[in-house]
């Protein structure tokens, strides 16, 4: 399949989201810190109202979105409650970083099905989204001793990667980086080791191959990249979801994809584009079942030109 052109949105949301929201970041780190979860957590209101009122184009894609999940047009209050649970989700990310995984609530489904792949010593490859939390993952990896990797594009990332580093200065052992000329050896020990690797799977990059997939009523782009990774090293490939319930309750849910190991080499196109679409739909109910949690507040079905 050819390379598509960078869409725009591919462009925005590069530019855009880690800009517009590093300032919140660094403050909600500073306060989480200062006053603790349960006085800290009055101030998101705040800052969830001043986010709808003055950021016009996450206001006008988190509405887009809501009305396509919903199936209605979004009010006022679903755009708060939209914009309220990722910074809900952002602040409650200094205490998972902090070690602090008492204070939350989780609820896990899908973890029998994880026993088995951690059981035989095997690497996995946990294919996220920017959908409630992903540190929620580390409430998993406590319990079972899972070492988990982030894997990260630095650019998008790099003012939230300081702000939390400086709370927990080992983050940074646990991120590898995208695109440098040794991320895939470091991935590629690290499975063979038993460990786990975290990628988000749901924006697309200019310079990246994305196909087409149907999503929430349109066609939108989604990376490739991510499971031809995990092809090429034979990994195992599991949908996570970490949903933000409200208060201090999250629920994480494990569901396979696809297990490259059992796929011949000939197959693997093939495999690829068959688990992408698995993966959208999984992406897709769970949007469904939890919409106020997906958090790509940019144009995300603006076509390539």
């Amino acid at each position: 399949m050819n390379r598509p052109a960078p869409s725009p949105a591919a462009q925005d949301w590069k530019q855009r989201p880690e800009r517009s929201f590093a300032p919140v970041v660094r403050f909600m780190v500073w306060l989480s810190l200062a006053l603790g979860r349960p006085a800290s957590r009055l101030v998101l209101y705040l800052i969830a109202a001043y986010f709808v009122v003055f950021a016009p184009a996450a206001k006008r894609a988190s509405k887009d979105y809501l009305r396509r999940v919903l199936g209605r047009e979004a009010t006022v209050r679903d755009g708060f409650r939209h914009v309220l649970g990722f910074a809900s989700v952002v602040h409650d990310r200094v205490y998972w970083l902090r070690g602090r995984s008492d204070l939350f609530q989780v609820a896990i489904s899908g973890a029998d099905q994880l026993d088995e792949l951690m059981d035989s010593g095997r690497g996995i490859v946990f294919l996220g989204a920017h959908f409630g939390s992903f540190e929620a993952l580390r409430a998993l990896g406590k319990r079972h001793t899972l070492d988990v990797r982030m894997l990260m594009y630095p650019d998008n990332a790099r003012h939230v990667t300081a702000a939390l580093a400086a709370i927990n200065p080992d983050m940074l052992d646990r991120i590898i980086t995208l695109g440098q000329p040794d991320s895939i050896l470091r991935v590629r020990d690290h499975l063979a080791g038993g460990g786990a690797v975290g990628i988000l799977g749901d924006r697309a990059l200019g310079d990246d191959k994305s196909r087409p997939v149907p999503f929430l009523g349109d066609d939108a782009l989604f990376p490739t990249g991510p499971l031809r990774l995990a092809a090429m090293l034979r990994a195992p490939v599991v949908f996570m979801a970490g949903a933000y319930l409200g208060g201090n309750r999250y629920h994480l849910s494990f569901e396979p994809v696809v297990d490259f190991a059992e796929v011949p080499v000939d197959q693997r196109e093939a495999q690829v584009n068959q688990a992408l679409a698995q993966y959208v739909g999984l992406l897709e109910r769970h949007c469904c079942e939890a919409p106020y949690n997906w958090f790509n507040f940019y144009d995300f079905w603006k076509p390539a030109p």
